[in-house]
């Protein structure tokens, strides 16, 4: 353990899970899939409700992929989505990234998506993740860029949300800016062959303005987010209101766009 309590920013209300249910490993992993090969053995850190991981466990069949998670209730989220699944082929383990209990060199692949910003010594959680892949296999991270995130039409309320969300994230020691630090907290890990890259999700429809400007509106109002804020005086229940009824302005708008970057990282063990 680092002696730094990680708090997680969102929390597992019904609004954070609305969000962490929709990825899938084709639209938030699409840079790992082609290094996927059956038979394979994969390490899904901070797995979440799990479907990246059974998306994973499906690919990789007949190997096997082991779902983490530091708490038995965020862990039981992803044994539900594989049940749902029929999936037989993954294995669950209470684990913290910063001092996994896993020997080293288990795993043929060591994956994290939004995890690493959440973490308190994200150098430390990758050395970790490099410890327990095998050599020649690799270490595979995604993280958002929350400063670099961009929207159309301008919401005021929406950059009082950006600022709300940032430090948030710090005060719980995380780091809501990850995506662009991968490449260096890479290196300061000890890996020399790093391939960086990056990655989008696009809010542009209805279907999907509504989708992601409704899950926002709730999540400001409901989450473990909001709790925090309200807990720590950053903002007031009018202040979340507002931001609340900005998102859904922001959804109703025509010509709405939202651009979410994700910074990506690919690292020979």
């Amino acid at each position: 353990m680092t002696g730094t309590p990680n708090v997680y920013t969102h929390g597992h209300h019904e609004s954070v899970l609305r969000s962490h249910r929709w990825r899938t490993a084709e639209n938030s992993a699409a840079y790992l899939l082609p290094h996927l090969a059956p038979g394979m053995s994969v390490l899904d850190v901070g797995c979440g409700p799990g479907t990246i991981t059974s998306d994973l466990a499906s690919l990789v069949t007949p190997g096997r992929v082991t779902a983490a998670e530091p708490t038995e209730t965020a862990l039981g989220l992803a044994r539900a989505e594989a049940a749902a699944r029929g999936l037989d082929n993954i294995d669950f383990a209470l684990a913290d990234v910063h001092a996994m209990h896993f020997p080293d060199a288990s795993f043929n692949v060591v994956h994290a998506h939004q995890v690493l910003q959440h973490v308190a010594d994200p150098v430390r959680a990758l050395t970790e993740m490099r410890r327990v892949c095998r050599p020649g296999g690799l270490v595979a991270a995604r993280d958002s860029d929350y400063s670099a995130f961009t929207w159309f039409p301008s919401v005021p309320a929406l950059d009082e949300w950006l600022d709300l969300y940032r430090q948030a994230a710090r005060a719980n020691h995380g780091e809501p800016d990850a995506g662009r630090r991968l490449l260096s907290w890479a290196r300061a890990a000890g890996f020399t062959d790093v391939t960086a890259t990056a990655g989008t999700w696009c809010f542009a429809t209805p279907e999907d303005r509504h989708w992601w400007g409704g899950m926002w509106a709730d999540r400001i109002l409901s989450s473990d987010l909001a709790r925090q804020l309200l807990a720590t005086g950053t903002a007031t229940q009018a202040d979340l209101d507002r931001i609340s009824a900005g998102w859904r302005e922001w959804a109703d708008a025509e010509d709405g766009w939202f651009v979410v970057l994700h910074g990506e990282i690919l690292c020979r063990a």
